[in-house]
């Protein structure tokens, strides 16, 4: 579902639902970004946010690494996160739930693989079977509840939210 976030008065955005962006319009900037920047909250409340490659697959971000990170910790603790992209002025925010997760090399693995591909000339090419082991090699994924994006604001600010991850 897409609407006009609430925003302080003097934002100048539009009282209708005219401009909005459609969600084909923000999925390709989720997936074909290199770099991502994860938002995390430490156990003692204070932020951490860190650089990620990652790919978006099936409507959600998928990531992998060590679970003695900082970042892991943090969610494994706490798993609201927020995702955004790098840009200031073509602005993706993904607000979700980090989760661990596994792949099956049969399926979601050859997908997440094939995604993973984009980072292949950085020399990183992970095999479908890379998220199969029993700690499914360091797999993480981030449903989204609530995405803000805008590529020339105000006048296409939109907000889109999925109520049945809320």
């Amino acid at each position: 579902m897409s609407s006009r976030p609430a925003m302080p008065e003097g934002y100048g955005v539009p009282e209708t639902t005219a401009g909005l962006l459609t969600w084909d319009q923000v999925e390709p900037r989720l997936r074909d970004s290199l770099h991502y920047w994860i938002s995390s909250v430490r156990p003692d409340g204070r932020p951490h946010s860190v650089p990620r490659w990652g790919v978006w697959v099936d409507g959600r971000f998928w990531y992998d690494g060590a679970p003695t990170t900082r970042h892991t910790r943090n969610v494994e603790h706490n798993p609201a996160v927020t995702l955004t992209l790098e840009s200031g002025s073509q602005v993706v925010i993904v607000e979700g739930e980090s989760r661990a997760s596994r792949a099956e090399p049969d399926d979601l693995g050859r997908r997440l693989a094939e995604a993973f591909g984009k980072y292949a000339d950085a020399g990183y090419a992970p095999t479908a079977d890379s998220w199969a082991g029993a700690d499914g090699g360091g797999l993480r994924v981030i449903a989204p509840h609530r995405v803000l994006a805008w590529f020339a604001f105000p006048a296409d600010v939109t907000r889109f939210t999925w109520p049945d991850r809320a």
